[in-house]
């Protein structure tokens, strides 16, 4: 009888133990995964801290990322029609843009955004303006054509899947939707709504995220 009972806590042991290391495990992860986006985004922080000031004025609706993360790889077509991610921009600072033929206030948008590219595109920045139309497909192009969009390169995602995947991590509510995103894809601001892009304010947020 005493052997069984021995037995029977050494297996009670044992159990605790298992449970406790799965517990550790869980814990863990979830604190190695945390800590893993905030090395990612460290450098972010810093920049994110110096816009802070400059979402004023003509950019005052937007939203500095408190702790930046990693934004998802997002995918989309790219002017040849191939395949394209978020992640192939690496090493760039990014102003990605959702917009619409369907949108009003994206359209409104679009010229200012085309000067800012004028302005400021190159090797280190660029407007990645994405167009979510899922029907009458060749109609984004004939209207940028018409509004005399020249600077913009045409990036799709005919199926608005990206629009999905950022509203899933609740950084997309409506159109048009506009993040600034670091050359390692970490998130510095966000802006839900139209923006004058090519004003002086929105060209000072955009430098000092270039570091100017």
């Amino acid at each position: 009888m005493m052997t069984d009972i021995v037995r029977f806590r050494r297996h009670l042991v044992a159990a605790a133990v298992v449970v406790l290391g799965i517990g550790a495990i869980a814990v863990y992860g979830r604190w190695d995964s945390g800590n893993s986006a905030a090395r990612e985004c460290g450098a972010a922080k810093s920049v994110a801290q110096r816009l802070v000031p400059l979402a004023r004025g003509e950019v005052a609706a937007v939203t500095v990322a408190n702790d930046p993360k990693p934004l998802p790889d997002l995918g989309f077509l790219g002017p040849d029609g191939a395949a394209r991610t978020l992640s192939s921009f690496r090493g760039r600072t990014v102003l990605l843009n959702l917009w619409a033929t369907w949108c009003a206030p994206c359209r409104h948008e679009m010229p200012a955004l085309d000067k800012l590219q004028a302005e400021l595109g190159g090797p280190h920045f660029e407007v990645l303006a994405i167009n979510i139309d899922t029907r009458n497909l060749g109609r984004p192009k004939v209207w940028l054509e018409e509004a005399g969009i020249r600077r913009l390169a045409y990036y799709s995602d005919p199926e608005a899947k990206v629009f999905q995947d950022l509203r899933r991590i609740g950084k997309a509510v409506g159109m048009p939707t506009t993040l600034l995103i670091d050359p390692g894809g970490c998130e510095l601001a966000l802006l839900s709504g139209p923006a004058e892009w090519a004003s002086g304010d929105a060209l000072k947020l955009v430098r000092a995220a270039l570091g100017g």
